[in-house]
Parts: structure tokens; sequence; C-alpha cells
């Protein structure tokens, strides 16, 4: 492990010198201050990789100290120690710029994990940082994003300001709006950039199996372990470990992944041995995560723990222009792909782009984009005499005539108010059961959460089923 100098702001003199022995005996070099005023000196007149500080000072507030950050020398990685009641306050340091928070009382395996992981980010040069093509207000893209609309650009400057922190990030929006291109984009724009990143689908994976997923396991420990296997924690190790549609995880395991977010140890399932795993945490899920506390099937504290840092994505009818960037850049993309010459939209096409609700978001865009290049003919892509793929976003009344489960026509926008009507004769379940979830969609312009909450389903499974339709 290589030596740093680590500065210890702690006014109570047992736990500084306890950290200090523990610190020191890991080989690093450490100075002890009492109060922020001290602390604003010794950061002014020396230079240290690593802060360890407490919140609670004789002279002030900690945060303050961060105030101070900016004309020190050197590039110190802050950790905050913090008691259980204020964990609020910790998370507001983060959000300043800490590089992570630990609970008191510390273990000592977990101080010095923390400690030499912060010193490696912290004394990193700015010039070892990947570097975007072009700035943010003038670029159309941004790792691997595409668009430059007002909210858009919004997403960027968080993703830049938050790239180098430890703090764990919670992507929310709809399916299909790029929660795992937001994750990726952390990461590529952090100094973790050259670790790994690490993938989980918390909702693809049965419950029974994906704590051996995340933690891993060791041979023997359950029917089928018949080898050793590093979950995606460790995997990630070094680097980002993205946890999708995190929601959906059984509330045991939400325990255990509180705890190893606290701890920054692993146990393999099956092992009495602890590991500690050094990564940076990014989750995402389509639902609505204070609902889901709210109704007891996500836990409060594991919530606070992760949503240290915020990123909500837009839908795509939000984005405007970004729209018509996005459908260019993937028509060309796909028709290289698909071995097509093609020179663009046709003029319905274009317009069907800007009018359409897309309910399906960029997801919903790709395939259809990519449905029109293989079954089209001509150098020009044609979207409206392409095969019906997922549910356009249409108001449905009474008398509407219906074939093969569809809706032939859309109607005007006063339909909307009109009751709905549907005489199901004839269609088998699944059809009508389609006709039920467009028209839902449909009356709520293209919200899939309310639509789920008013048909009294997941959003989850409303997504599974467009993403089905429009295969």
């Amino acid at each position: 492990m290589n030596s740093s100098r680590v500065l210890i702001v702690e006014d109570s003199a047992s736990l500084a010198l306890g950290y200090a022995a523990q610190l020191e005996d890991a080989g690093h070099e450490v100075s002890l201050c009492e109060s922020l005023a001290e602390a604003r000196r010794s950061l002014l007149s020396s230079t240290y990789d690593v802060v360890l500080l407490d919140l609670q000072l004789p002279d002030g507030d900690g945060l303050t100290i961060f105030d101070a950050l900016g004309e020190a020398a050197g590039n110190p990685g802050v950790i905050v120690v913090t008691a259980d009641g204020s964990l609020n306050r910790a998370i507001a340091a983060m959000r300043l710029g800490a590089y992570d928070f630990l609970v008191k009382p510390v273990a000592g395996t977990r101080l010095i994990t923390t400690v030499a992981a912060a010193a490696l980010q912290g004394g990193a040069s700015k010039e070892d940082a990947p570097a975007n093509e072009t700035s943010i207000e003038e670029a159309d893209t941004f790792h691997g994003f595409i668009g430059n609309s007002p909210q858009m650009k919004a997403v960027y400057r968080t993703i830049e300001s938050v790239a180098d922190s430890k703090a764990t990030v919670f992507v929310t929006g709809e399916s299909g709006t790029g929660k795992e291109v937001t994750a990726e984009a952390i990461h590529a724009a952090s100094k973790r950039s050259r670790g790994p990143f690490v993938a989980i689908n918390c909702g693809a994976i049965p419950e029974n199996l994906l704590e051996s997923e995340l933690f891993g396991h060791v041979k023997g420990a359950f029917t089928g372990a018949v080898e050793n296997r590093i979950g995606a924690a460790k995997a990630a190790d070094g680097g980002t470990l993205f946890l999708d549609e995190i929601c959906e995880m059984d509330l045991k395991l939400q325990v255990k992944l509180l705890r190893f977010l606290q701890t920054g140890m692993i146990q393999r399932v099956g092992s009495s041995a602890a590991e500690p795993v050094n990564v940076r945490i990014v989750c995402a899920t389509n639902r609505d995560p204070e609902l889901e506390v709210a109704e007891g099937r996500f836990r409060e504290d594991l919530y606070y723990r992760l949503n240290v840092i915020p990123i909500w994505l837009p839908a795509l009818r939000e984005r405007g222009d970004d729209v018509a960037l996005i459908a260019e850049n993937l028509l060309q993309r796909i028709g290289v792909e698909e071995g097509r010459k093609i020179t663009g939209f046709s003029k319905a096409s274009e317009a069907y782009l800007k009018q359409h609700s897309w309910p399906g978001n960029v997801r919903e865009l790709q395939n259809s984009i990519r449905r029109a290049v293989v079954t089209g003919a001509g150098k020009q892509v044609d979207l409206i005499s392409a095969p019906r793929g997922a549910p356009r976003a249409i108001i449905a009344s009474p008398s509407v005539p219906i074939t093969n489960g569809h809706l032939v026509n859309e109607l005007p926008a006063n339909a909307a108010s009109q009751p709905v009507n549907f005489d199901f004769a004839g269609l088998t379940l699944d059809q009508a059961e389609r006709m039920v979830i467009e028209q839902a969609i449909s009356r709520t312009s293209g919200n899939i959460v309310q639509a789920a909450r008013a048909l009294g389903v997941s959003p989850s499974t409303i997504y599974r089923k467009l993403e089905r339709w429009a295969d």
C-alpha cells in the first residue's frame, strides 16, 4: 500500500489518536487538528493526500472546510466521519465534493481501505481525466448521449460535476431514456475510467441468485455452485458498479446491500470471510422510488444512502429537437449495419418524428427506425408505412373500428373527453390486453408510470410488453 499524508480533523483526542494509530500502522503519515481554524492553517501550509473530517467541531461546522480546499495545496480527498444522527449532513458533504463518508464507530479495515482509495482518487492529476471532445454548451454529443436540449445539458453538467466523487448516484426516468448510458458516462468522465464498469440488472435475475451475482459465492455454497465465483461488486473493484432496476431487489438483500455500502466489505455466499471492495455505486429505476419507500417495498435507510446525487432523465417527448438529432444518428448507423444506402427520412416521417409522443423513448425510436430500414425500399426511410411496432400514443372513443387488435384511425383531440367503449369480440386475450394498455398510455399522454398505476400493475410489466410488441 502506498504511503499518503493524512490530516485528521477531530476534536475527540481518543478518536483522533485511534485513527492515527491505525493509519500509521498501515504506513501513512498523519497530522492531527482539533479545530477548523487549525485545519485551515494546516491546509494552507502543507500538502495532504486525504483529510479525515469530523463535522461537529468546537469552532464551527466541519462542512465549511470545503471553502478552504480551493486554496489548499494539492487536491486532497475528503472523507467525512459522522454519527448515525447526521447522515443528511454527510450527504450534503458528498454533494460539496467529499470522496466518501464513514459512520461512527469506524472499523479499522474500512478506515484504511477508504483512505487508500481517497488518496488514489485525490492524487490523480486532472490531466489523467478523460477530456470531452468539446464544451457541453457547444456539443451535440456527450459520452454516449446525443442531444443539446436544455434538459440534457443540465444532465451533462451534473455528470461532469459528480464524476470524480465516490458519492452514490440514483438515476430515475422512464424506460428507454438512457439510465445505463448515464452510468457509463459517469464512469467515462471519472478518474475510475481505467477501471472496470460492471452492470447488473436486479430485475432480470431470480431473487435466489441475485445475492450470488452481486457478492459472489464459494464452491458448494448451494446446489449448482461447482466452483468459486466473484460477484459483480468484486469484479467492479477500482471502477463503477451499476445496479439497474434497483427497486426490484428483495427486501432481505436490500439489508445486505446497505451493509456493503456502509462498510465497504462484501461476504460471498457460503463464506465467513469479509473482503474490502472499492467501487463507485450508480443505481437506477423506472419506478417512483419515494412511492416504493412509502408502500414498504424499498428500505428508507437504503434509499437515502443511495440517493446522494439524484439524476432525473427527461422523456424523449420532452427533449424537443433532440428527437431529430437522435433519429438521424440512428438512421445512419442502422443503415450501415443493414447494408442500406440511406439519404434520410421522408417528409411524412420527419413530421411523425416531431408529433409522436414516443412512450418507449429512445428504445422505441431505435426499433421503429430499424424496422423501417429493414422492411423499406429506396433511399428515403418511411416510418409511417413500416409494420406497426410499439403502440402509438392515440386517443380512443366509442365506435372506433378495430382491426387485428389495433385502432384503425386516430381521432381529434376533443375525443379525449369521451368515454371509452371497446368491443373486444373476436379478439384474442393478448390483443385485448394490448388495446387496454395502449388506451391507458394514451390517456396519460404517454406516461408509463401513471398508466401502470391506473391499471394496477408495475411499470416494468408494461415496458416488457412494449418491448415484446416492438420486436
